[in-house]
């Protein structure tokens, strides 16, 4: 999937195949110059355009949930990603305590955002430095639109932590959860994409604010 979205594909272009009269000046044609250079310049327009943000959790009591969180990046083609995506630490290169996030452009992965509020998210977990290629195939997915309910989908968060929580949590966010048919269906194809073989629960977010650690999977596949 990744070699495929980063490679430009640039049609043959028919070269005459007489050779160059005597006297005659050796050269590109001015249309043949012209579409080669509109061709490597053509960039590819994903459905959504998209925001990288960075997060770094404190045990400050002081320090309100998501003070630290940062725009990073914003981008609208598959050229920007793999530009950015290459440039980044990737899930196992990221300090403890770190959430990377990428959701749809406008919309801020905190739960008091308006898409948000009324959503959930399905939730894998993977031992430390082992979630850097489902991270990957999981923003090639969620960015390529490869989701039957893909406009149910927000975006996505990798999380790095210590503690009983120890390892690397990848997050799917989606706007409705009471919607059941999309979400199961979200889910089951996640774990296809990423070829996940545990279950995986889904938590409205409305449980987790009031129930915190206490909350349940709602739907689990």
């Amino acid at each position: 999937m990744a070699e495929e979205s980063e490679k430009l594909r640039v049609d043959e272009v028919e070269v005459a195949d007489d050779g160059p009269e005597e006297g005659e000046i050796v050269g590109e044609s001015d249309d043949t110059a012209s579409y080669l250079s509109k061709e490597i310049k053509a960039k590819h327009l994903l459905e959504n355009s998209w925001t990288f943000w960075y997060d770094k959790n404190t045990k400050s009591r002081q320090a309100a949930w998501g003070s630290f969180l940062r725009e990073v990046y914003t981008f609208s083609t598959i050229e920007d990603f793999w530009g950015v995506y290459n440039n980044i630490n990737h899930p196992s290169k990221l300090v403890t305590g770190a959430d990377f996030h990428c959701f749809k452009h406008k919309i801020e992965p905190k739960w008091e955002d308006p898409v948000c509020a009324n959503g959930g998210k399905w939730t894998m977990s993977f031992s430390k430095g082992k979630s850097d290629t489902s991270w990957l195939y999981t923003l090639l997915a969620m960015i390529g639109h490869q989701f039957d309910h893909g406009d149910e989908i927000c975006g996505a968060v990798v999380s790095v932590r210590a503690g009983r929580a120890k390892g690397e949590k990848i997050a799917l966010w989606t706007k409705n959860a009471v919607n059941e048919t999309a979400q199961v269906s979200i889910g089951k194809q996640w774990k296809e994409f990423l070829d996940y073989s545990d279950s995986i629960g889904f938590i409205f977010h409305d449980d987790a604010k009031r129930l915190d650690k206490g909350a349940k999977n709602r739907y689990t596949v």
